[in-house]
């Protein structure tokens, strides 16, 4: 009998645990990542600047690269700087955009990318995935999983509180996103990965279900972990159907509706995997979702991030166009303004106001 298998794309390295950034540079010499030294490092002005004084001492062969924003001009001007230099990796320092610009760039210029998060704010620190400002609004684009992922929780607890639980938030809309891709394949006959869903699944009830919170190093590594699993089973998926659904939608909404409003992604995808849990008649599961949130001090209403009811509503409406092809409960349901409403106004007495 033959021995089937396949190969998963994911990081050679993952290194979380506090005070893991002072021993960022053995690290990538050890793993044969950046045996030479030479890195270019990807900061913001911000948090990954702050950090540069601290690591340039163990990282003598680093050229350091600022980037002003999130957009993909950023991302190609900083592949066009780096073009000429003859780097082992490039490592991006910093929050979200920082990582995904310095994704975008070393795809662009052939290089391994090193993500080191300074917050933990959503899943894209270790995805297959790029989201970068553009001139049609925000895209998403196709890039090679980091080769490294290293997370210091000492780094961590310093970042803004609500940043992390931004990532809560995030990885708990991996509940909500695989319940979509069962609904799909079981209505639509779409193709579903079991070990992509388990990761995801895992990954989210890991952080649901912990009772520590995000003062505490034994959370912050049950999260930190969860967004890289989730990362990974978007690589074993081969797109993003493990950590985005329904959830997803609505927040995607929220962001083409309101752009200046919008809240951070994972507050939304916390809200609105809780809202499409109880959509799918997991009523239960919904209220137990919005308590944990809660806990966490995340949003579960839309007036807890400057929305009224009434435009919740229309966000939840307009959400399927966001994703166009994409099978979630609220394609399978197709509510109309004033079911939304109903439902919505059972979901608060649900939940409690």
């Amino acid at each position: 009998m033959p021995v089937l298998t396949r190969l998963i794309p994911s990081p050679l390295v993952v290194d979380i645990r506090p005070g893991a950034l002072d021993d960022l540079g053995g690290v990538l010499a050890d793993e044969r990542i950046a045996q030479s030294g030479r890195l270019a490092v990807a900061v913001s002005g911000g948090s990954g600047a702050g950090l540069r004084e601290r690591l340039s001492p163990s990282l003598p062969g680093a050229t350091w690269y600022e980037v002003g924003g999130g957009t993909l001009d950023d991302a190609v001007r900083l592949a066009g700087a780096i073009k000429a230099g003859h780097y082992d990796a490039i490592v991006g320092l910093g929050g979200g955009k920082i990582i995904d610009c310095a994704k975008f760039a070393a795809a662009r210029v052939g290089l391994p990318l090193v993500a080191v998060p300074t917050n933990l704010a959503h899943d894209g620190l270790c995805s297959p995935v790029a989201t970068l400002d553009n001139d049609a609004g925000r895209g998403s684009y196709g890039v090679p999983n980091p080769i490294a992922v290293v997370i210091d929780l000492d780094v961590i607890r310093n970042a803004p509180a609500r940043y992390v639980r931004a990532g809560i938030g995030d990885a708990v809309s991996n509940i909500s996103a695989v319940a979509d891709w069962e609904l799909a394949c079981r209505v639509k006959g779409e193709r579903i990965d079991g070990l992509a869903a388990a990761m995801a699944r895992q990954a989210g009830e890991s952080v649901l279900r912990h009772p520590g919170g995000i003062g505490d190093n034994d959370f912050l590594q049950v999260l930190a972990e969860a967004l890289v699993l989730s990362g990974i089973a978007m690589s074993v998926s081969g797109d993003s159907r493990p950590s985005s659904g329904a959830c997803h939608e609505i927040n995607h909404a929220f962001d083409l509706l309101h752009p200046k409003r919008a809240a951070a992604h994972g507050e939304q995808c916390g809200l609105g995997a809780a809202f499409a849990m109880y959509l799918r008649g997991a009523h239960d599961e919904s209220v137990y979702m919005a308590d944990v949130l809660r806990r966490h001090g995340l949003p579960v209403l839309p007036q807890e991030i400057g929305f009224t009811a009434d435009e919740f509503v229309k966000v939840v409406e307009f959400a399927p166009e966001t994703r166009p092809g994409r099978f979630t409960i609220l394609e399978h349901l197709d509510l109309k303004t004033e079911q939304i409403k109903d439902v919505y106004a059972d979901y608060v007495k649900a939940i409690g106001s």
